[in-house]
């Protein structure tokens, strides 16, 4: 029979167990304090720097954290080079860039804290120093984050695409624990700032019903001044601003455009289409403090999709290549 003294260290070992197992794979703002204590202001000068020299890499940085968390999670999964199978591969993730930028940014944290801060952690660290770099909000990123070791275009089949209908959308975020407001926020809010392609404008502007046509949701006056700049099988590397009014800014002019009937992309339009996602657009058309603060929480909120930490996944040496 256990005596009374046992029964108290068996007691504060089952405490310390529950604990350590709740605290244990949570993200936690300034996690890298000890380990590295330079890794948020040397993500930072980096992402300044690059910006600096082409204010549209604000919104390329912001665009990979997207598009990585939205596969297998938060993980750098996207950053992984392994060819044409690899998730870069997959229709939805064509254009994305900013790779170079993280991988400039690991190799010097790799001279000062080898083997410490996951790629992850960076693109999570880099989105925010961008969105903060085209005046939006600052704010806290939880780190801890692992890196995985799967890359595969097959696992990125899923992703939201311009095309897809209100309800394909919602249901895409909500696969992923995001509400509609997240949508909201997290799609046409991002698309502040930022340029796409003609190649995404096709359908939308040529082939929006079966039997052709444009979309009716596009003012008429914008409509011919999208066609005049991406015309029928025209030039696919030629982009137009996502936000022609305030291209480099992080702001709520994306939400008016959209009710004027001039988003540039499908998806933004449909967001009008949907009577919850139309009600809470609206309330943030000259609400500018209301959607800076909201963006920030949606981007945390996105920041702990399905991520890797504790014993999960590795901490990468270089980004695009698995240890």
């Amino acid at each position: 029979m256990l005596n009374c003294n046992s029964m108290h260290l068996l007691f504060a070992l089952f405490i310390i167990h529950i604990l350590f197992c709740s605290s244990r794979g949570q993200l936690l703002v300034g996690f890298y304090s000890q380990t590295c204590p330079t890794a948020e202001s040397i993500v930072r000068s980096v992402v300044d720097e690059t910006i600096k020299q082409d204010p549209g890499n604000a919104a390329v940085l912001l665009r990979l954290q997207f598009h990585d968390c939205f596969v297998e999670g938060c993980d750098g999964s996207i950053l992984i080079n392994n060819g044409a199978e690899g998730e870069g591969g997959a229709g939805g993730n064509l254009g994305v860039g900013g790779f170079d930028i993280i991988e400039d940014a690991k190799s010097k944290l790799e001279s000062v804290c080898p083997g410490v801060v996951s790629c992850a952690d960076i693109v999570a660290l880099a989105a925010r120093d961008a969105v903060s770099s085209a005046n939006g909000q600052f704010y806290e990123v939880p780190t801890g984050r692992r890196d995985g070791r799967v890359s595969s275009k097959t696992l990125a089949a899923n992703l939201p695409d311009v095309d897809d209908s209100i309800q394909l959308l919602k249901s895409k975020f909500w696969q992923k624990g995001l509400s509609d407001k997240d949508l909201v926020l997290l799609s046409a809010g991002a698309h502040t700032i930022g340029l796409t392609a003609c190649f995404f404008m096709q359908k939308r502007l040529y082939n929006f019903t079966t039997t052709g046509g444009s979309d009716p949701s596009i003012n008429p006056g914008f409509l011919k001044l999208l066609k005049a700049t991406c015309p029928f099988n025209g030039d696919p590397n030629v982009k137009i601003p996502l936000d022609p009014v305030s291209e480099f800014t992080l702001d709520d002019q994306i939400f008016l455009n959209i009710k004027n009937g001039l988003a540039v992309i499908a998806s933004d339009a449909r967001l009008y289409d949907d009577n919850n996602t139309r009600r809470i657009l609206e309330s943030y058309i000259g609400s500018e403090r209301s959607f800076q603060a909201d963006f920030a929480e949606a981007m945390v909120k996105m920041g702990k999709i399905d991520v890797k930490t504790g014993s999960q996944g590795e901490i990468r040496r270089v980004c695009s290549v698995v240890n």
